[in-house]
């Protein structure tokens, strides 16, 4: 079994990952449905979690890093997808996004979602900012919501059209049958979900302070402005550690927060992330912010990054972080 996958000490970790994903999607989900208040609270917490832990599997499906063959990083990013609430855009897509990230060195998109706030009437963008400020995922949403308005808006995505209703009729006849087993389960399955996107956009906000572009068309090239090489990158990109302490918690995102180790090795499998960026930076911490230090930047400016020009201020090497507003709209789990 060990052959199927790309790196011969993956066996483990990856089939450990794989069962907690979808182990614990399926038990979440029946724990939605008991009557002890307790059991549903714990299902809410496992569901949320085993779709974080799916979306950094997609994640690493999309750089080829899982399995041996592309073929079977495609299956199991669709099916990450599907458990992420991803899968109105085929793999495909999502990882040509991801790449450009990686190849430009720069925050790609389709849909600007700032734009998009902007030319809203006001009594809509104030409900979207007023959800936000209430934490919910509102801009998450509006750019899943645009995946799936996508093949209908524009003729070149018409081939999508069938994709599009029968992902959404089969999701609708799935949620119909835990509605009918447990009316609460869809509410609590609903959180579990805006829980997820909040925790994914809270580590997707601190990871970079690249340029970001609003392109039209998915291959359209960025402006050539500056030199946006190797020694650019890892310093416009930070490691969001959930703890520097105890490393054992950055798997709680797969190791996803040692991000300039990823940004180094794109290919490099989750679980080495650690022993790379040590590598990679021994003990100098320049390039670290721990998580606990975003926090309060994360709920002041909540509002604040929707509709900035830019990320904000940041000088790490003085640690002074608290006007760095962070990204918004650059979710993977979104090809736009």
């Amino acid at each position: 079994m060990a052959a199927i996958y790309r790196y011969r000490d993956a066996l483990v970790p990856n089939s450990a990952a794989i069962a907690y994903a979808v182990g614990g999607y399926a038990l979440g989900v029946a724990m939605l449905c008991s009557h002890a208040a307790w059991v549903a609270a714990a299902g809410v917490v496992l569901l949320a979690h085993a779709m974080i832990v799916s979306a950094y599997l997609l994640h690493d499906a999309a750089h080829l890093a899982i399995f041996r063959t592309p073929e079977a990083n495609a299956r199991l990013g669709t099916v990450m997808a599907w458990l992420t609430g991803a899968c109105y855009a085929p793999f495909s897509a999502l990882r040509h996004k991801h790449m450009r990230h990686h190849v430009d060195r720069a925050d790609i998109v389709t849909f600007d979602a700032k734009a998009f706030l902007l030319k809203l009437p006001a009594c809509v963008r104030r409900a979207i900012v007023l959800l936000e400020w209430l934490y919910v995922p509102a801009i998450e949403l509006v750019m899943h919501g645009y995946v799936m308005a996508m093949p209908f808006l524009h003729a070149d995505q018409r081939a999508q059209r069938r994709r599009v209703v029968a992902i959404t009729m089969v999701r609708v006849a799935l949620f119909g049958v835990l509605g009918w087993v447990s009316p609460k389960a869809v509410l609590l399955y609903l959180l579990a979900w805006l829980v997820c996107l909040t925790v994914l956009r809270f580590a997707d906000a601190y990871q970079h302070t690249y340029d970001a572009f609003a392109v039209l068309e998915g291959n359209a090239a960025i402006p050539d402005d500056k030199v946006r090489d190797r020694a650019y990158e890892q310093r416009n990109t930070y490691s969001n550690l959930v703890s520097v302490r105890y490393p054992a918690l950055n798997l709680l995102l797969l190791n996803f927060s040692y991000h300039n180790a990823h940004h180094d090795r794109p290919i490099e499998p989750w679980y080495r992330l650690p022993r790379a960026h040590r590598q990679l930076y021994g003990d100098d911490a320049s390039q670290v912010i721990p998580m606990s230090r975003l926090l309060r930047g994360f709920h002041r400016h909540r509002v604040t990054r929707l509709l900035s020009a830019d990320y904000g201020s940041m000088d790490v090497t003085h640690k002074q972080i608290d006007d760095f507003y962070g990204a918004v709209g650059v979710s993977f789990l979104t090809a736009v």
